[in-house]
């Protein structure tokens, strides 16, 4: 049977974590489904969780006025969903709906930031990978709200 550090250590997010951490962080984790159609956390909402996405397609979507609810990226398998855990005041900053049927390891936020604070080395490592994600992430808003708002030529 494969078991949810198995599946871990072969997450690109992971990859190249000392295993022992790996293990450390799979006591928080556990599989999620997700339906599709189904929102997986709401822009705003409480930040408690993160997710390291199997297999299928997640919309990231942000709300912006006088145009509601806008896509601004799909994120699939091998991605990473949610860093607002990790960060005060632990608030969703885009909305999460599941484009179709999705797997996902979900990680519990308080457990792991915990495991952080107890061991900076692995504090910093995750801090880091997750500091990627949102530089990417934030780019990506950036070119698909210039994108949304250029003047027709």
């Amino acid at each position: 049977m494969i078991t949810i550090y198995d599946l871990m250590v072969a997450h690109p997010f992971l990859a190249g974590m000392p295993a022992e951490q790996v293990e450390r962080l799979s006591r928080w984790a556990r599989r999620a489904p997700f339906r599709a159609g189904m929102r997986i956390f709401e822009e705003n909402g409480r930040a408690q969780r993160f997710w390291l996405i199997r297999d299928g397609t997640v919309a990231l979507q942000t709300k912006v006025p006088g145009r509601g609810e806008v896509e601004v990226a799909r994120i699939g398998p091998g991605s990473v969903l949610g860093w607002s855990w990790l960060f005060p005041p632990y608030r969703w900053h885009f909305s999460a709906v599941a484009v179709g049927p999705v797997l996902a390891i979900t990680l519990d936020g308080a457990g792991v930031r915990g495991l952080c604070r107890d061991d900076p080395v692995l504090g910093y490592d995750l801090t880091t990978r997750f500091m990627a994600v949102v530089v990417d992430r934030m780019q990506a808003t950036r070119l698909r709200l210039l994108d949304m708002y250029q003047a027709p030529v």
